[in-house]
């Protein structure tokens, strides 16, 4: 969700409650574009003391409470240190938002030198590129910022020492707390449809806050605002006002949407021991963030969601969260150029074999002239370029090409001389052909454990995969075809584990994130009597439900679809509607001997179409 207005005064009405009345102790700025203010809150607040980080950077801004302690340069920048003079021990009076814009103001009262009551202000500004962190004195005239914005920069309104601060009014956009009932009406009069207007009308809501209020409103968006009748416009008259009574009372509900396990006012449950005892321990629930707002989203009620004491913490937890993936795809993005480049490689390597092994089928029809050859030959007139021959495995006429200048015998030799090339170059390619395809099938697998990693040990597993099946060579190179090289790390990596959900049944259910994995799962964890599922013909992770000695008609539909939803979520086949799931018993399952890792063949199996999903039904630990 972007930075919005409303996210601003979530943030506000929670930073306003903690530090209005306390002291600024110290001040830091451990990035060119960020400031940590140490506040000590009034003892009727909590007392202690709490870290506030205030961030301009245009690709994050930021603002929220940390326990983080950052390392700061040996000598403090110019901004921090002008800082420090005025408003160290300063008293935050107030944290207030004009408006819904995305515009944090701290008032704040000290001494100056000669023991006078002064009053400064700390506008921070969170809009994308353009964010800023600017010092006021009590005229409103800018002292300094964290970024000088000359005119040469910006035409609207230039931020340099001594510059009269004003906010700029570039979008000409309505403030929705000051809205009247016949103002919205007014606006309704448009061409385009709800959502948007109600974006391009009002300051502080995004694309999410439009349609949030259409949804609680039971307005479908694909009409112009102005064919809405009377009962449309006052429904979403009615869910607007209550938006924003709850932004005017302060009546928040920070909540993150996303898949996992939905526990509200929890970050993580306690560990779990597993029942198994089986080594592949449980731990928390996990959650993967998607979305977050500062208020319940009707239009998101279908993702799981998790609920937070304040947007601070919301903040913190989402955007670490984010780091992590972002992270994990950087580190990952060698393996990935890798197996892209082998698959283009082997495709086109496949696409020449099978046109040659094509060209091999006329191969029979060389034996066939041979053998008529030698059978009616001593009919054929000396220096005939071709002779219509009786073929007794037809009952037809075939005509047979000849070389003048060769006799019908040694015409008849050199077509079972090309029949016989014809079948080993067939034979030869058959196995080859048979061989691209497996690490073609390999390499597209290892695409879809790439996209399912989560940390350092389930790149290790995929890495150590590659270098077994010689796609890669093991002495610090990641690529025999160009790759980083160097050492390799002696660092002892954890080792990965299977991803754990239990069914809304209560049945253990189990996905391998690379083939490695896979086959430890299927064969080594697996019981006879479990039941496997995989996407049919398709690269995809294995999936084992533990029936824990049920039969396989005993266990509840609503189990296999959750099962068969994952097989098809941790496939190749995500992005599809439905997928096709093959599911049996785990002793039907057989790994050929010499087979690449994750290989599998079976027989007889059961078959159902999935939406490839996380139920919202499901736990997810960790």
């Amino acid at each position: 969700m972007a930075f919005n207005g409303i996210t601003v005064a979530c943030l506000c009405h929670e930073i306003s409650d903690k530090v209005t009345g306390g002291r600024i102790y110290k001040i830091a700025q451990p990035e060119n574009d960020e400031i940590v203010l140490t506040i000590k809150p009034e003892m009727s607040r909590g007392g202690g003391q709490v870290r506030l980080l205030l961030s301009a950077d245009a690709s994050l801004p930021l603002c929220y409470f940390t326990e983080i302690s950052k390392a700061s340069p040996a000598q403090a920048p110019t901004f921090c240190m002008l800082l420090r003079k005025y408003i160290t021990n300063g008293k935050i009076s107030s944290v207030t938002q004009p408006g819904l814009e995305r515009i944090l103001r701290f008032e704040i009262e000290h001494l100056n030198e000669m023991g006078d009551i002064c009053h400064h202000t700390l506008v921070l500004e969170l809009m994308g590129k353009y964010s800023n962190l600017i010092f006021l004195d009590e005229n409103e005239q800018i002292v300094d910022s964290i970024k000088h914005i000359s005119g040469m920069v910006s035409s609207v309104r230039e931020v340099l020492p001594g510059r009269p601060y004003f906010i700029p009014e570039t979008q000409n956009k309505r403030d929705p707390l000051s809205e009247t009932e016949p103002g919205f009406y007014s606006a309704l009069n448009n061409d385009i449809d709800p959502s948007s207007l109600l974006v391009k009308t009002y300051t502080g809501f995004s694309n999410i806050t439009g349609n949030e209020l259409c949804a609680r409103a039971d307005i479908k968006n694909d009409m112009s605002s102005a064919s809405l009748d009377r009962e449309e416009k006052d429904r979403l008259w009615n869910e607007f006002h209550l938006l924003v009574s709850d932004i005017l009372s302060g009546n928040f509900y920070p909540t993150v949407y996303g898949i996992g396990d939905k526990q509200t006012n929890s970050i993580s449950d306690p560990a779990s021991p597993d029942s198994h005892g089986n080594g592949l321990e449980s731990g928390s629930t996990r959650f993967i963030p998607k979305e977050y707002s500062a208020f319940e989203l009707k239009s998101f009620s279908e993702m799981q969601s998790r609920t937070f004491a304040g947007m601070s913490e919301l903040l913190e937890f989402y955007y670490a969260e984010k780091n992590k993936i972002t992270r994990i795809h950087q580190r990952s993005s060698d393996l990935r150029r890798i197996v892209q480049t082998l698959l283009e490689r082997d495709l086109h390597k496949y696409d020449l074999q099978c046109k040659q092994l094509k060209d091999t089928e006329k191969k029979d029809k060389y034996r066939v002239y041979g053998e008529l050859l030698n059978a009616y030959g001593y009919e054929i007139p000396e220096g005939s370029k071709s002779a219509v021959l009786d073929n007794y495995y037809t009952n037809e006429k075939t005509t047979v090409p000849l070389d003048p200048m060769l006799s019908p015998a040694a015409n008849a030799k050199k077509n079972f001389e090309r029949y016989n090339k014809l079948k080993r170059t067939a034979e030869a390619l058959t196995e080859l052909t048979a061989e691209t395809k497996a690490e073609i099938d390999q390499l597209e697998s290892i695409k879809v454990s790439l996209e399912v990693s989560a940390d350092d040990a389930d790149l290790a597993e995929i890495k150590q995969e590659m270098i077994q099946s010689g796609l890669i060579h093991h002495r610090g190179s990641l690529d025999r075809r160009g790759g980083k090289s160097g050492k390799t790390s002696k660092q002892r990596i954890p080792r990965s584990k299977p991803l754990h959900y239990v069914s809304s049944d209560g049945y253990d259910i189990y996905v391998g994130k690379n083939n490695l994995q896979n086959d430890e799962l299927t064969f080594k964890f697996a019981n006879g009597g479990d039941i496997w599922f995989h996407a049919n013909d398709i690269p995809g992770s294995h999936v084992v439900l533990k029936t824990n000695g049920d039969k396989m008609d005993t266990i509840p539909d609503q189990t296999f679809v959750e099962a068969a939803s994952l097989a098809a979520y941790y496939s190749s086949g995500r992005e599809q509607s439905k997928v096709e799931i093959d599911y049996l018993l785990r002793k039907d399952v057989k790994k050929p001997a010499g087979s690449r890792p994750g290989f599998v063949v079976y027989y007889t199996n059961y078959s159902m179409n999935a939406v490839p999903e996380i139920c919202k039904s499901i736990q997810q630990r960790v």
